[in-house]
This record gives C-alpha cells, structure tokens and sequence, in this order.
C-alpha cells in the first residue's frame, strides 16, 4: 500500500515512516525539505498519485495566531485538494488532547479550525488527538522561564513518548478510517510542574521551578481536565523516567 506522510522529517513522522516502511509498505516522507509543500502546492500531486492513505503530523512553523491558523487552513485545503484527485480513502491526521476545551490558546484553537476541515472534506478520516510529547519537555520549559526560575502551571496533564505516539499512527494508518477521533496519552497522570521540574534536574539544569496554579501555558491557564485524555484512551507503554534515563544515555 502507498502510503503519504506529510511532515514526515519531523520527530514524528519520521518514526512513523520507519514503522511503516518495516510493515512493507511503499511510504513517501513528504516535507519541504523532499519537494512537497501543502502551503505553496508543490510538490503535492505527484507525491499523492496512487497513495491509499494521507498521515498528516505537518506542524506549522509560527505558533502566533494568525501565522498558525492559516498554515493550518492553508495546508489543510491543498491537501484535501490533491487527496480528492488523487483518489485517497484515509486521511489521518495528529492532534492535541484537549483542543476542544476552554481555556483554548492560539494554537489550540488553529488546530481545531484543522479539524473542522478534516470533517468536512468528504474524505473518510481518523484523527488522532495525543497528549504533549516527552520530547517537549524543554519547550514547555523555555516557555515559563524567566531568569532562572520556570513558573509552571500545577494541572495535570498525562505525556507520551514520541515513539509511542508514532507506533499509534502506524496502526491508525493501517485500520479502517473511523470517520472519528481517538486519543493517546502517556501511562502516567503527572503534574506539568513536577515533570519539568524533574527534566530539569535530570539534565544538569540549575533553574528553579515554581509551581504555581495561575501561570500561563502557551497563553491559556490551565485546570486538571485541560490537557488530560477522556475515558479509555490508548496509553502508551513508556513511561517518563524511563524515557528520561534512555535519552540520557
């Protein structure tokens, strides 16, 4: 089967590429960096022609609010474009746990606009709504520091490796579009400011985290619902100090 994975030189798509490739199948890394562009078009119609599925895990490169939006639309409209002419019966696409709950930050609401697009698009789908990725621990770090102290929400949230998330799109590509959504999380429920306070130690890092119910994530002041999944998720199988000693190593 030909399969399309549009990001896929990023964190990941390119392990889903992997995955997938060691199935057996005829998989295409679509990026910018391989020719394929969803916001310019180019590239578009010849990396799709003959692809049965379409894996979506493009993110945008702005995270400001009208720059994300309309990479998300941008993209989203090329893509159903080439995938109506190209004849494609899946289209996959990766999402946040939580996109659809207020507080909602710029980002979160770009990509539920992505989402409505997904569904009316015409084209049968499965969207994946995943948890925040270990690997973005020292984003989300970065984002609450100033100096050296890190204010950091105390919500729970429920990470997930990257490798787990990638094995759930593999298999999600593979299956019957469910014309609905999923979600996958980590196998641990843990406090934002705990993780990255650990991440930090873990690391060498000398800043202080201060915990703090009110501060800001990404522009959104976080509850205990906000970026944890419903009832029955996929839970990945790695859990974070596990993780964190590997990446050490």
């Amino acid at each position: 089967m030909k399969i399309v994975v549009i990001g896929g030189s990023g964190l990941i798509g390119s392990k889903t590429v992997e995955r997938l490739r060691k199935k057996g199948h005829d998989v295409v890394a679509a990026s910018p960096k391989s020719g394929v562009n969803t916001i310019t078009g180019e590239g578009l119609a010849d990396a799709l022609e003959g692809a049965q599925v379409v894996v979506d895990v493009a993110n945008a490169p702005s995270f400001e609010a009208k720059a994300v939006l309309e990479f998300f639309q941008t993209s989203g409209r090329n893509l159903f474009a080439a995938e109506e002419a190209a004849g494609v019966g899946h289209h996959v696409a990766l999402s946040v746990v939580g996109v659809d709950r207020p507080p909602g930050s710029d980002y979160f609401r770009a990509k539920l606009a992505q989402e409505d697009l997904i569904k009316k698009a015409g084209i049968p789908y499965t969207i994946v709504r995943s948890t925040q990725f270990f690997e973005f621990t020292g984003a989300i770090a970065a984002a609450g520091a100033t100096g050296q102290t890190v204010r950091l929400s105390t919500a729970y949230f429920q990470p997930i490796a990257a490798d787990d998330v990638a094995d759930a799109m593999a298999d999600v590509a593979l299956a019957v579009p469910l014309n609905g959504t999923i979600e996958i999380a980590g196998p641990e429920r843990v406090r934002l400011s705990d993780v990255v306070g650990r991440y930090l130690r873990a690391t060498g890092d000398a800043r202080a985290v201060t915990a703090d119910a009110q501060a800001p994530y990404f522009g959104a002041v976080l509850d205990d619902r906000s970026l944890t999944p419903g009832d029955n998720p996929r839970l990945g199988k790695t859990r974070f100090d596990d993780w964190l000693s590997h990446s050490k190593g």
